[in-house]
């Protein structure tokens, strides 16, 4: 079972005592400003000039620096980058301005368990990573809440780095729900792994797949939108309210017997050696090697990617069914086509 760390297990004053710079004020950084802010700590936001987010920053009455004149004055320094991004702001603007007893502070592993960006020695490297969306860190903190947050130490230059960790955890409010002690190479490998073959392109694909299906069978696009994507999100709540047990539980008596007996049919031995090989991918470094090199080159694959799977028949379908569910939002403020900063 994995070391669990709670409010009580932290001390709110050790990151009381430092200064901290928040690199980026994307999903993550805004969330992490604010509520360090409210939490009492000394905190700045380090983007570059002409930067969108400035304004934003600003008008929460946050103060706005350069990335390098936000590191030069602080001891803790976050960065909340995309992760193609990091290494060249690390490499231009905060390890110049680095000094011994500094600590730098990540929300995701990648850059320093791949090597793109490494540490100095005297300083602590940090990560604390709320298993959720940055609006939702934000709101629930707002709300005397927290959402959880994965904890570690890969440099502990200081002997103080873990209290440092959860100090900063504690302050923005993942110690109320809870911190998982983990490693930067469990962190990275198996965040890695989930998006790429259950959370992003698992279900991405087995939708399309699905839909695919019907609709060369000869059914309504209608029909077969609601029955693979729709409901989706009635199934992944009951498995987050209680897991797969609840949400067989919850469903009829036939969806269940063909839970069981079809299910394993698309999930078999097979897509689970494919499995085993993304996964290989990631633990090598291969995807890691494949993705900053496309990213360098200016994203080609990426792009031609994003605008492939873009033009899905899924996807005109959907468009025209979610004006049915005046529930759903038209737009989502949250939202921003492309962005990694979460």
């Amino acid at each position: 079972m994995a070391e669990m760390f709670y409010d009580d297990d932290a001390n709110l004053a050790v990151i009381q005592d430092r200064s901290v710079a928040i690199i980026g004020y994307g999903s993550q950084g805004h969330a992490h400003a604010l509520n360090l802010r409210d939490s009492g700590v000394d905190v700045r936001v380090g983007l570059a000039e002409g930067s969108k987010s400035r304004a934003k920053a600003e008008a929460e009455g946050l103060r706005v620096l350069t990335p390098a004149q936000a590191t030069a004055e602080s001891d803790v320094i976050m960065i909340l980058v995309p992760d193609q991004v990091q290494r060249h702001v690390y490499a231009n603007e905060i390890a110049p301005n680095l000094k011994a007893g500094d600590a730098i502070f990540f929300a995701h592993g990648f850059n320093i368990r791949y090597g793109y960006i490494t540490a100095p020695e005297g300083v602590d490297v940090c990560m604390v990573a709320p298993k959720g969306p940055g609006h939702i860190v934000r709101r629930e903190y707002a709300d005397g809440r927290g959402v959880p947050v994965l904890v570690c130490v890969e440099q502990d230059a200081s002997g103080e780095a873990w209290e440092l960790a959860k100090s900063y955890a504690k302050a923005i409010g993942g110690l109320r729900a809870g911190g998982i002690k983990t490693t930067f190479t469990e962190e990275t490998e198996t965040d890695l792994f989930g998006e790429q073959v259950v959370l992003c392109g698992g279900m991405s694909h087995l939708v399309q797949a699905g839909f695919e299906t019907l609709t060369e069978a000869g059914y309504q696009p209608e029909m077969a939108y609601f029955e693979c994507l729709h409901e989706l999100k009635m199934i992944v709540d009951l498995m987050i309210e209680g897991g797969i047990s609840k949400q067989r539980w919850s469903i009829s008596d036939t969806a269940e017997y063909g839970d069981y007996v079809s299910g394993p049919r698309i999930i078999d031995d097979h897509v689970k050696q494919n499995m085993k090989t993304v996964l290989s991918d990631i633990q090598t470094g291969k995807f890691a090697e494949r993705f900053i090199a496309d990213q360098d080159a200016g994203a080609p694959e990426f792009k031609k990617l994003r605008e492939s799977e873009a033009g899905h028949p899924i996807e005109a379908t959907g468009k025209e069914l979610r004006k049915m569910f005046s529930w759903l939002k038209s737009s989502d403020d949250d939202y921003v086509e492309g962005s990694a900063a979460r």
